[in-house]
């Protein structure tokens, strides 16, 4: 059995209907106690939570400082390719946008490298778009090559591949793998990609299962908020989570929170997340589960970014560039999307420092195995 065995004996509307019959009752039970389930994963993201937010931030304040301390950990993205064989209607890199495509010679690469270690980075995450024919695993593996000696953590964000060649990329350094399954509305999500691989809705929605049977460390998981009702999607993502914890327990996780941002030929949102509606979001996850990670990354606004690190967020991306060469080698490179908070690395942490808390720069090392 995988996730796909259990996600198809749900329906999209039964459970926006669920989501949207909770009751204040229902929060406040909800609120009450001390192990919530999934169903209380819903009364919390539900309309009738609107009015508990404050309620539902002083607890995953204390959540999250009870088990990670006061402590955000800083990670930079490097984009190695904006190559891509999909058309995806709200990425920059989608293949029907007609611009110049890029992917990093070795060279290039160690420049970038050389630019995000002098902003005091320690952990990596290597991003391409999906082109199998230029950025595949032999590609991955040597840019890993060339700069794990630099870098305690590398994670990846890359097409989905196979069980081996996740234990590929395991062995050669990968600490994490981020797949986000854009929407679990079936339905609909054709729609948004409907060329490439990309399109392929149930093989994309295994394919944590298959970073799983890799014995990868930790696991990455979101929704690109936007495209669909947010909060049903969010659900889908928690039960997908929930199911991941029990089959691969001895795996780590994380959740992101990318909203849909400005790009290169792309749709306006479908959906509106609003700035409240995300924190309501972010301290829904940490009381559903005090161990996930839950990463705010510079897609997000200066002003919400300083108010939002006391309530539950653990890590923070800073100075981002989302096209490749974008610290150092070819800065006006196609970008995959605009980001909004500029801010560099070091006014980050000291954005950290002044909220009472420890940026950490570097929490594992391979060597550690």
């Amino acid at each position: 059995m995988n996730f796909k065995n259990i996600f198809d004996t749900y329906n999209w509307q039964e459970q926006k209907s669920s989501i949207y019959s909770k009751t204040s009752k229902d929060v406040e039970v909800a609120l009450s106690l001390k192990k919530r389930t999934l169903e209380d994963f819903k009364a919390l993201i539900s309309p009738a939570a609107i009015p508990y937010i404050e309620q539902m931030a002083t607890l995953s304040h204390e959540l999250t400082t009870k088990r990670f301390g006061k402590t955000i950990q800083m990670y930079a993205p490097m984009y190695l390719s904006n190559e891509c064989n999909n058309i995806c209607t709200y990425c920059g890199f989608s293949l029907d946008n007609k611009v110049k495509r890029k992917t990093l010679t070795d060279e290039e690469i160690l420049t970038e490298v050389a630019f995000i270690k002098s902003q005091g980075f320690n952990h990596i995450l290597l991003v391409t778009g999906e082109a199998n024919h230029t950025v595949h695993v032999p590609y991955f593996k040597h840019a890993i090559e060339l700069i794990k000696s630099k870098f305690a953590n590398i994670s990846i964000e890359v097409q989905p591949l196979e069980t081996a060649e996740y234990k590929e990329l395991h062995e050669a350094g990968v600490y994490s793998v981020l797949i986000y399954q854009e929407t679990y509305h079936k339905e609909v999500y054709k729609q948004y990609h409907p060329k490439g691989k990309k399109s392929n809705f149930d093989y994309r929605l295994e394919t944590p299962d298959r970073v799983g049977l890799s014995g990868t460390h930790k696991i990455g998981l979101g929704v690109l908020l936007g495209l669909e009702d947010w909060r049903v999607d969010s659900f889908f993502c928690a039960l997908h989570l929930d199911y991941l914890q029990k089959t691969y327990w001895q795996t780590k996780y994380s959740i992101s929170f990318p909203r849909m941002r400005p790009a290169e030929g792309i749709i306006e949102p479908n959906v509106i997340v609003t700035d409240k509606e995300l924190v309501q979001l972010l301290c829904a996850y940490r009381l559903l589960n005090e161990d996930v990670e839950l990463s705010i990354s510079t897609r997000e606004s200066e002003n919400l970014r300083n108010n939002i690190i006391p309530l539950g967020v653990t890590s923070m991306s800073a100075g981002s560039k989302t096209n490749p060469g974008g610290y150092a080698v070819e800065l006006e490179s196609l970008e995959q999307f605009e980001i909004s908070d500029e801010r560099n690395s070091e006014t980050i942490a000291n954005l950290i420092k002044s909220k009472g808390y420890e940026p950490v720069w570097k929490d594992w090392d391979n060597a550690l195995i």
